[in-house]
């Protein structure tokens, strides 16, 4: 199914932003049953199945070794956000790790737009995650011959209404940001237990968030957050340098802050410059 069928699929929205002229894919204008419970449909490898059927091997690496990487992806009201950056930094990804996606950027868009029509969605979440795929309980990767692709759709709510009037709370934890010598954090990695204990910590100090130091005592990131600070009509954030991703909502921050003249800083700040 191309996306550019104007007989299925809302014609394609153009914006300018700061830097470049950015298409939005569209979704299929199909509404979403309104009565009953829809089981979600799962994408793996080229098929739908069912949630309760959607299974993946033990053997695979993704499970055994967090050997993949992945993205998060909003869609607002059919509209797929800033979906070419999030397969651009997947493909960076990929290359970094060696990984070969096993079809391109063009199948995973019609894959990843099917998903959404199949589950009825207008706005919600896309997990896209690539692993290494099928191998044997050893680590060498050379035994995974062919990468798995699988693309899930749901509806998800990060923050509750009230945190965006109120603000949170944010706990500094004991937890390092890996160091970017070990692996870059611009390697949107399956595995992701560096920030699944930096949350236990925040859980444990009933934390709505943590802030996350690297081994210089600089500040990174939050658990599933970049952080920036505005102090004397300026934005600073810490430079992917001191442990950040290279986030897409990261750089819609820079490119609104454009248009209207603010400047950004990337500069290292510790817990002083945030309290």
């Amino acid at each position: 199914m191309k996306t550019t069928d104007a007989t299925v699929l809302d014609e394609p929205k153009t914006h300018r932003g700061a830097t470049e002229e950015t298409i939005e894919p569209a979704i299929e204008s199909r509404p979403r049953p309104t009565t009953g419970v829809r089981e979600a449909k799962i994408y793996i490898d080229g098929k739908f199945y069912s949630e309760a059927n959607a299974k993946v091997s033990v053997f695979d690496h993704g499970l055994l070794y967090g050997d993949g990487i992945f993205e998060g992806i909003r869609f607002y009201n059919g509209r797929v956000f800033r979906l070419q950056e999030h397969l651009e930094r997947l493909w960076n990804s990929a290359r970094s790790i060696c990984l070969d996606i096993p079809m391109t950027r063009q199948e995973m868009t019609e894959a990843l737009l099917e998903t959404i029509r199949e589950n009825h969605l207008r706005e919600g979440y896309i997990r896209l995650v690539v692993t290494r795929g099928v191998g044997n309980l050893g680590l060498n990767p050379e035994q995974c011959k062919d990468p798995s692709v699988i693309i899930i759709a749901a509806t998800i709510a990060l923050y509750h209404e009230d945190f965006y009037r109120k603000g949170l709370s944010i706990v500094t934890v004991a937890t390092r940001r890996s160091n970017p010598a070990s692996l870059n954090p611009a390697v949107k990695s399956l595995n992701y237990l560096n920030n699944v204990m930096a949350r236990i910590e925040a859980n444990l100090a009933s934390a709505d968030e943590a802030l996350m130091l690297n081994d210089a005592g600089n500040v990174a990131e939050c658990t599933a957050d970049n952080v920036f600070i505005i102090k004397h009509g300026q934005i600073f954030t810490p430079p992917t340098t001191a442990g950040a991703l290279q986030g897409i909502t990261r750089s819609v921050v820079f490119d609104i802050a454009g248009e209207f003249d603010i400047k950004v800083i990337e500069a290292d700040f510790t817990r002083h410059d945030i309290f």
